[in-house]
């Protein structure tokens, strides 16, 4: 998502050369995402250039913001969460140059985006700021910035992952459910039920794993599909970009959330307060017992997330004690969770839900249930 954000960066750039306009600033929160497709929203970035500056102002900030976050992802094993989190204006060669393996500073494009930066930035006694270009004939200089386009173009190719990572968690829906074909199509023909009485607008795919209900719902409903496994995600985005559905595949802890940061915690809200009233539909498939078990989340404070997060209808599937995902993840703390049962899953989902419609899984300790919000 953040190569595909960077290419619609250097599209615009290129786009606006010939038109006498440029862009003055390069960074990820200039767009946003409607389904897979990233969309430019800063109007106030755009700027009349002038015709004899050779210069691309941001070519520091792209570097920071697109270029060397990917690198440290790649090179490093940084996650995307602890950068961002961490650096609202991204990385700085500086910070990268002294973890990088010594083969890899120099070759490319290790060499020309953080080797050299900062060694320059060192022998000037800790400063980097960009000395003022020279004029030169506006054909000339517009050669320059088609050229500094092309490279950092290049430089983007480089560094993009070339396939999807994998996990362990990104064959879960092939390999890992323990689900025969014919409970695999009745739970896929009771959530296409559930989604056809509710007809939601937006959908909401808690814990959506590699997608599958995301696609289902994505055929009637806009669609926020969440998981916490990047390789997952990944794969998600990937389908949704190749069959043109509109579903938004975002990599987050449901138990964890992204919390507001910048200025007061207010310059980018958190993910719950961006959730609210937004969702009509809530999905919480094969998720529950991840965060009772793992998390160790109250069945109660679980039901409270959903019934916060959607403005009507939910489905959710109650996975229990003899589950053998669950057995899996007990890992021996079998007595934790010895009284827990449908019904005490039940008794908890109706004190803010009414309870719709519920389908047992043959064969399985899981029944997955529609449910509406008591207002």
């Amino acid at each position: 998502m953040l190569v595909s954000v960077a290419s619609l960066t250097l599209d615009l750039c290129e786009a606006l050369l010939p038109l006498g306009w440029g862009l003055k600033d390069a960074t990820p929160y200039n767009v946003l995402f409607e389904g897979p497709n990233p969309v430019f929203i800063d109007l106030l970035s755009f700027e009349q250039r002038d015709p004899k500056d050779p210069a691309w102002t941001p070519y520091g900030q792209f570097i920071r913001t697109f270029l060397l976050p990917l690198m440290a992802n790649r090179d490093l094993g940084y996650s995307m969460r602890q950068i961002w989190l961490e650096n609202r204006d991204g990385l700085d060669p500086e910070r990268i140059y002294p973890w990088l393996p010594l083969l890899r500073r120099f070759s490319r494009p290790a060499l020309g985006l953080v080797t050299l930066p900062a060694m320059m930035t060192k022998k000037a006694g800790g400063s980097n700021v960009t000395p003022r270009s020279q004029a030169m004939p506006p054909d000339q200089a517009t050669y320059v910035l088609n050229s500094l386009f092309r490279g950092l173009r290049a430089d983007l190719r480089r560094l993009a992952p070339s396939h999807p990572p994998e996990s362990h968690w990104s064959d879960y829906a092939d390999t890992l459910t323990h689900y025969d074909s014919t409970q695999r199509a009745g739970k896929e023909a009771f959530v296409r039920k559930s989604l056809a009485a509710a007809s939601p607008q937006w959908t909401l795919d808690m814990g959506a794993n590699t997608g599958q209900f995301s696609e289902i719902a994505a055929e009637i409903s806009k669609v926020v599909a969440v998981d916490y496994d990047v390789a997952s995600v990944a794969r998600i985005y990937r389908r949704a970009q190749a069959k043109k559905l509109n579903i938004l595949p975002l990599c987050l802890d449901a138990c964890r959330p992204t919390p507001g940061t910048g200025w007061r915690n207010l310059e980018q809200p958190s993910f719950l307060s961006r959730c609210a009233g937004r969702f009509d539909m809530v999905m919480m498939l094969a998720v529950i017992h991840h965060m009772l078990v793992s998390e160790r989340v109250s069945i109660d404070d679980i039901v409270g997330l959903a019934a916060d997060l959607t403005t009507d209808h939910l489905i959710i599937e109650y996975v229990g004690p003899e589950d053998p995902m669950f057995k899996i993840l007990l890992r021996g703390r079998d007595a934790l969770h010895a009284g827990f049962s449908s019904a005490v899953f039940e008794e908890a989902l109706r004190k803010r839900f009414v309870i719709v419609e519920l389908h047992p899984v043959t064969g399985m300790d899981r029944i997955l249930y529609h449910a509406r919000l008591i207002h």
